[in-house]
Order: C-alpha cells, then sequence, then structure tokens
C-alpha cells in the first residue's frame, strides 16, 4: 500500500523548497490528506483495550472499530477539495498488521508508517508531514485521532472544509468544541476574538491550551464561554508544519528528519530509522506547538474552528456509556448481559453471560480472562489498576488470551506446569515463519481444514483428525494450502513455554 519510496533527503529538499512559498496560493491545487494518529494504548478502556490490541482496534460503538470508522470519515469530503488517494496513518509497530487488515476491510487503501517507540503525537505528526512533503511536493493534513467517534458525519466534514480554507492560507487550525458541561477527562482551549475577516464559520483566534483541569476549574471554564473542549484533531499544511515544529522544537525536527531519511519501506509499510526516532524528544502537539504559537506567531497563527458534530473522545468507560443506546434506566448492553432492577449501569460481556441485579451507575466488563468492575465516577482511574498488572509482569495488561497474529490468531485455551494448550487459526493461504524452539517440543492436531507442515527436510500434509510431532530443536513451519481456515489444537511441552522461545529462519512479514 505504500509509495513513500525510501523517502531519503528529498523529504528535507522538498521541505526547504516549499518554505520561501507564499502563504496564500490558491489551495485549490493543494490536496487533502487524511492523517490517522492511530498509536494509543487506551489502558483505561482496560479490559478490552490492551498493550497489543489498543482500544481503536475494538468495536466500541457500533460495528466497526474506532479504526475504521476514521478511516472513512472524510470520504464525502472528496465533493468540496481534492482527497489524496490514500490515507496516511502512523501506528506503532507492533501493532502494523492488525491495523492493516483493518484499513483494507474498511475498503481504504493507505500508506502506514510505523513507529518503533512512542514519542507522543508532535513526531508522529512530524514524520508524516515528511512523508506528504516526500510523496505530494505539499499538502493539507487533516490530523484525527483514531479513537474519537462522531455523531454527525456531515457537520463534521463541513467544519473540516471550512479549516482546510483556512490551513491553505497558512493557519494552524485546532478543531474545537462548545462544552456542554464540565468535564475533567479532557484538555481545553483559551479561544480568543472571532477572526477579523468576519468568516462564517465561528472560527476564532487561539489564545492557548489547558490540561485536563480540575472540577471546580471545569465549571469555571464552562461558564465563562471562553474555553472549548480539545478535540485533538488539527488541520495544516505539511510546510507549514514542518516549519513550525523547526523552529518551536528542533531537537523533534532534526531527529524526525533523519529518521525518515534513513528509513526503508518494508512491503506495505514504511519504518523509520529507530536509532534517530529514538533521538526526538517525546511531545504532544498541543505542548510542542499549539501552545507556544499562542504567543508567538513569527511562523504562523492559530486559529480554533468551532465543531458541533456530535464529538466524544472514547478516553474511558463512562465516555462509552455516555454515547452509547440506553434503556430506559439509562442501562447499556452489550453482549451477554441481563439487568433487573439496574440503573445507570454499563455492562460489556466478551461471552459469559453477565446477570446486573439492582447495580447504579457501574462499570462491568468481561473477557476471557479478565473481569472490571468499578463505580463510573472512578472511570478514569482504571489506568491504576492497568499500571499494578504491568508492575506484577500480569499478561493481561499486554494481551489478550486471543492473539492476532499476520497470518490469523491463537487462543491460549489452558496452561499448567510444562504444559500449554492453544487452539490456532491460519488464514487460507497463509503460513507461520520457519521457526525452532530450544525449550519445547509441540503436538498438531488438525480439527478443520488442510495443513502443510514442514519438519526439517521433511514436507507433508496433514488432514481432518490427523496430528503431527514436532520434536525440541527441530525446525518446522505451519501452511494453510486449502481454501478454508485451518484449525489445529497445539499441545505445547517443556521447561519454558514463553513467546520469546521462537528463533525465525525465515518469515514473510518480516518479523524478528
Amino acid at each position: 500500500m505504500t509509495d513513500t519510496g525510501s523517502a531519503t533527503a528529498s523529504a528535507r529538499a522538498a521541505h526547504q523548497a516549499h518554505q520561501a512559498e507564499a502563504p496564500g496560493d490558491a489551495h485549490n491545487a493543494l490536496q487533502v490528506c487524511p492523517v490517522v494518529l492511530a498509536g494509543g494504548a487506551g489502558s483505561r478502556l482496560w479490559p478490552l483495550s490492551r498493550e497489543q490490541y489498543p482500544k481503536q482496534m475494538i468495536n466500541l460503538v457500533g460495528e466497526r472499530s474506532l479504526l475504521a470508522d476514521t478511516a472513512g470519515r472524510l470520504d464525502a469530503l472528496a465533493e468540496r477539495v481534492t482527497l489524496a488517494d490514500k490515507l496516511l496513518i502512523v501506528c506503532n509497530e507492533e501493532h502494523r498488521f492488525t491495523t492493516a487488515d483493518q484499513v483494507r476491510a474498511a475498503g481504504k487503501e493507505a500508506r502506514l508508517i510505523l513507529e518503533p517507540l512512542a514519542r507522543d503525537t508532535a513526531p508522529a505528526l512530524t514524520i508524516a508531514a515528511l512523508s506528504v512533503i516526500s510523496t505530494q511536493q505539499d499538502g493539507i493534513m487533516v490530523v484525527m485521532p483514531a479513537d474519537h467517534a462522531l455523531a454527525d458525519l456531515p457537520a463534521f466534514q463541513a467544519a473540516v472544509a471550512d479549516g482546510v480554507r483556512h490551513a491553505a492560507n497558512g493557519q494552524i487550525v485546532t478543531m474545537g468544541i462548545v462544552p456542554t458541561r464540565p468535564e475533567t477527562g479532557y484538555g481545553y482551549i483559551h479561544v480568543g476574538e472571532p477572526l477579523a475577516t468576519q468568516e462564517p464559520d465561528g472560527a476564532r483566534r487561539l489564545n492557548g491550551f489547558v490540561e485536563k483541569p480540575y472540577i471546580e476549574l471545569a465549571q469555571q471554564y464552562v461558564a465563562s464561554q471562553r474555553y472549548w473542549w480539545n478535540s485533538g484533531i488539527f488541520i495544516v499544511r505539511a510546510s507549514t508544519w514542518l516549519k513550525a515544529i523547526r523552529h518551536f522544537q528542533p531537537a523533534i525536527y532534526e531527529a524526525c528528519t533523519a529518521a525518515v531519511e534513513h528509513g526503508k519501506a518494508d512491503g506495505d509499510f514504511f519504518r523509520v530509522d529507530p536509532e534517530c526516532f529514538a533521538r526526538s524528544p517525546s511531545n504532544s502537539i498541543d505542548y510542542a506547538v499549539m501552545e507556544p504559537l499562542s504567543g508567538d506567531t513569527s511562523v504562523a497563527n492559530g486559529v480554533v474552528v468551532p465543531l458541533a458534530a456530535g464529538w466524544t473522545d472514547l478516553g474511558s468507560w463512562d465516555t462509552v456509556w455516555q454515547v452509547a443506546s440506553k434503556d430506559d434506566a439509562g442501562n447499556v448492553a452489550q453482549g451477554e448481559v441481563m439487568f433487573e432492577g439496574a440503573s445507570d449501569t454499563f455492562a460489556h460481556s466478551d461471552g459469559r453471560l453477565i446477570a446486573c441485579l439492582g447495580t447504579e451507575n457501574l462499570v462491568v466488563v468481561e473477557t476471557a480472562d479478565a473481569v472490571l468492575v468499578a463505580d463510573r465516577s472512578r472511570a478514569q482511574d482504571v489506568k491504576k489498576i492497568v499500571q499494578r498488572l504491568k508492575a506484577s509482569n500480569r499478561s493481561e495488561a499486554v494481551a489478550h488470551r486471543l492473539v492476532h497474529r499476520p497470518w490469523g490468531h491463537y487462543d491460549s485455551v489452558d496452561s499448567g506446569e510444562r504444559f500449554q494448550v492453544k487452539r490456532i487459526v491460519v488464514e487460507p493461504g497463509a503460513r507461520l515463519s520457519l521457526q525452532m524452539h530450544h525449550h519445547r517440543a509441540e503436538h498438531w492436531v488438525v480439527v478443520r481444514g488442510t495443513a502443510l507442515v514442514t519438519r526439517g527436510e521433511e514436507r507433508f500434509i496433514v488432514s481432518e483428525n490427523e496430528s503431527a510431532y514436532i520434536p525440541l530443536g527441530v525446525a518446522h513451519r505451519l501452511e494453510n494450502p486449502g481454501k478454508m481456515p485451518l484449525e489445529i489444537i497445539e499441545v505445547q511441552s517443556g521447561s519454558y513455554l514463553g513467546e520469546d522461545d521462537i528463533v525465525r529462519l525465515d518469515d514473510q512479514y518480516g518479523r524478528q
């Protein structure tokens, strides 16, 4: 999907060529490039959101994941502006295959830029801007986090079209939401006077950003009518952003430029150089550029465009409850759930029946390996549970029992001392890496489909109700040569059964 090539010094040269470009160029000639930032962890939505399968990949409020919804959010904008042919998605290296699969399933084409480690949103946007410069000469980026919900897409697209007009003139646009209640889970934007150009879109000057407030301060913000919620959505020309980040945060600019120049294409993905990227300071768009921009307009002016489109940042279970459909008592049921005398309760079941009797203002979330029960007013504190899990090295913080892989998925059915049982599903035409283990042997039983097994120098077919034994230390591979999913039961036995006891000898997905 990617066409960034090696993105070598051409990124720097193209950027320098456009730094002198007049901001008033006819914006009809500029392409609008949707940029999706999909690097979040979503720890406050545990246990559904895990480090290896974060919230943007989950169906939280509809039939599609948040990522899939975001990928198609600007489609209708093509009637108003020239949209780039492909999305640009910045995501974590570990999430690359699931991200690509979900975007492809949504019917979209995308270029995926892989972050080897988290450095927050300012470096992420910088490597995205360098990619736009290297492939399109310049373009207007509509920067969207992958974990938002919007109820009114036409209103969103109209607001984006307004923002594009300002961005084409060299301004950096952020979208603000007039608050409907005091909210301690969101950051706020201090808005200034309406623009002197008397724009009909209600755009305001940017006076500053403030962090998530305590409740009394949030109440003051709402009463003043001068503080709007910070949506985290930005609209800016790629060359304008690069000029701003170089001015305000030269260390981020230099590290990201080097990371892209020394990066390389890898199939559907573009990998920035990990050593160069690691030298970038970690900083958000708000702190790195937007906050200093409110006091120094030598690079660009900050503009706030109002967004009234039913926006919600799905950052906690309480916000999911707020946007979900409720029964007459204010309850939300997802999956196998039964309410009796309950009110204002959110319950999500991944499989087992949840029965809520007389509950009030609770969150109950069930998965195969964990259950969360929380007061809705404490929903922001779920991340503290995740921190404790990580400190104890518990797997529930990192992965679900069912783990997605580029070839399919596996479910850890049972485990004990010196054994582990997995249910493995391999998609048609897919295959696992050629690998070996130092500490375990494996037994494979085919329960559906046909397996092509490599074992040492042998290659043979294993059909339904047949089995294969893989001795410790022997190179092996599992493939699905058929047209239906291959399902096997794998029994591992040995002194150590961790996923890090995998020595990959050959892998079509580029994993080490």
